[in-house]
């Protein structure tokens, strides 16, 4: 064969096989995702993950109203403790396992029962769950609990395959198998996840991308620079820094909208040999702590006026917001007064941080500020997943690591602060707090639940197990040729009816 016959087959077969992935959307990442488990994970990158590759029984519009997704339709008891779902029929997983009511029980009974599970705090009201039709589960609750449709619309309420759940066990992130428009292909550690479009996706003709590359890169700037350069299609949480410049852009679409989440430093109360320091069990110094911090500076220096200063879990405009303990001011006197009546003059603490150039910026001005107050930080600057690691494991003093937020406030809280909850890296337990947050949760009154809420806040407001900063919005930056990407409160990105122009 000639050398240039071998060359136009060549040719030839690369121009049939292009087209296989014409249209592949390559998303540039903040952080990497931790294991790629729904059940065990906890990453905010991982939920972008998972909103391709993982449907859930319900999902959450860009207006925070909860929809159909795998389930179709549901149905409260009197009592409130009965939940039944209807489920979707014709789903398959992405290993042609078929999706139905025992799939969605295996995985529910997985979440509650699988060791390293982080959601059995979110579903710990559930005494069971029953296939009572072949496409139809019921939820029988230990106590009424209004916040379990908000859970089943994220991480507890991803269905898993339960051929691969059972095969694989707690390696399941290793090739997860779920129900999404994309399925799993790839990942290599630090560098990207690769998905590709599921040709029986129930919704199949609502997707319009081929193939989905997530790369982690950290650096807000080269994040900006591989989007211009056109090595990304569409970057999340560009810097405010940069908001105006992609505004003006021509070739560049920005999108933002305010968050439902929070900034905050998390102060080790109990966990671990490293709780033991005056900051963690001196409530007075985590006070004038959180009162050396000008929290509206913060805001205008780092964050260009886009986020807005917090001292609680809730925004300042949401109804959740307890208006009695309002964003404090900085008190500088009154902080230094806190720590002399602590008995120091200066506080040693460190402070682990991800590393990330705007977290960066802004936990230096917050060093700044506090130093003038009598604290010593020293700054710990380690990659996000790794940060959650060690506070997980306790091996930390302070943390700074946010909350991407959902849409019933009983998540925004009660894993963090209750004394059993999934997320309580901090170890703080206070019988008082667990008791509102549960009355809270079982609930159906907003005015009761607000009430509740309030009266944990102002226990929360005294003890600081976190130190809350603020709450960002979301800013997405992305090429004009991706259409149909919808801003949503809730930082996903969701791929149904995006499109990529050649």
């Amino acid at each position: 064969m000639t050398t240039a016959r071998f060359a136009t087959i060549l040719l030839a077969g690369a121009l049939i096989a292009l087209p296989a992935f014409a249209a592949e959307l390559k998303i540039g990442l903040q952080d990497d995702a931790d294991v790629l488990d729904p059940a065990q994970s906890r990453t905010f990158v991982g939920r972008i993950v998972y909103t391709a590759m993982c449907d859930k029984l319900v999902d959450v519009t860009p207006d925070l109203k909860i929809v159909p997704q795998l389930a179709t339709e549901w149905n409260w008891s009197g009592d409130g403790k009965l939940l039944t779902m209807k489920l979707r029929e014709g789903v398959k997983f992405h290993d042609d396992t078929p999706l139905d009511a025992e799939a969605v029980v295996a995985t529910i009974e997985r979440n509650m029962t699988l060791p390293e599970s982080r959601r059995k705090s979110e579903l710990a009201s559930v005494e069971k769950v029953e296939a009572v039709a072949p496409y139809e589960v019921k939820f029988t609750l230990k106590s009424p609990d209004v916040t379990l449709l908000a859970q089943l619309s994220d991480r507890a309420g991803m269905i898993v395959s339960p051929t691969a759940a059972k095969e694989l066990g707690a390696n399941f992130g290793n090739r997860p198998v779920c129900a999404g428009p994309f399925k799993f292909v790839e990942r290599v550690q630090q560098d990207r996840i690769v998905l590709e479009k599921f040709k029986d996706y129930w919704n199949k003709d609502n997707i319009f991308i081929d193939k989905v590359t997530y790369l982690p890169i950290p650096d807000t700037t080269v994040r900006l620079a591989n989007l211009r350069s056109g090595d990304l299609d569409m970057i999340e949480r560009l810097a405010a820094t940069d908001a105006a410049s992609v505004k003006q852009d021509a070739n560049l679409t920005y999108a933002d909208v305010v968050n439902i989440g929070y900034m905050a430093l998390y102060a080790n109360i109990a966990n671990g040999p490293r709780a033991d320091t005056p900051f963690g069990k001196d409530k007075r110094l985590r006070q004038a702590f959180s009162l050396a911090i000008d929290r509206e500076a913060l805001n205008q220096i780092v964050y260009e006026g886009t986020a807005v200063g917090g001292n609680q879990p809730f925004p300042p405009k949401s109804p959740w917001f307890d208006k009695d303990i309002p964003v404090p001011v900085r008190d500088l006197d009154k902080a230094k007064a806190l720590v002399k009546e602590a008995g120091f003059d200066r506080v040693p603490v460190e402070m682990q941080i991800p590393n990330n150039p705007v977290a960066a910026q802004m936990m230096q001005i917050v060093q700044s500020m506090v130093a003038e107050a009598g604290f010593d930080v020293s700054l710990k600057s380690t990659e996000f997943a790794t940060l959650l690691s060690e506070q997980t494991a306790g091996n930390y003093q302070l943390s700074r690591s946010d909350w991407s937020g959902r849409v019933d406030p009983d998540g925004n809280i009660h894993q963090f602060i209750t004394c059993k909850g999934g997320i309580n890296d901090t170890k703080y337990c206070n019988p008082e707090v667990d008791k509102l947050l549960n009355e809270a949760r079982a609930s159906t009154d907003d005015a009761v639940r607000k009430q509740k809420y309030d009266a944990a806040a102002a226990i929360l407001n005294e003890d600081l197990p976190i130190i809350y900063l603020g709450h960002q919005s979301w800013i997405w930056a992305l090429h004009k040729n991706i259409t149909g990407f919808v801003p949503s409160p809730d930082g996903m990105i969701r791929l149904a009816g995006v499109k990529k122009a050649g």
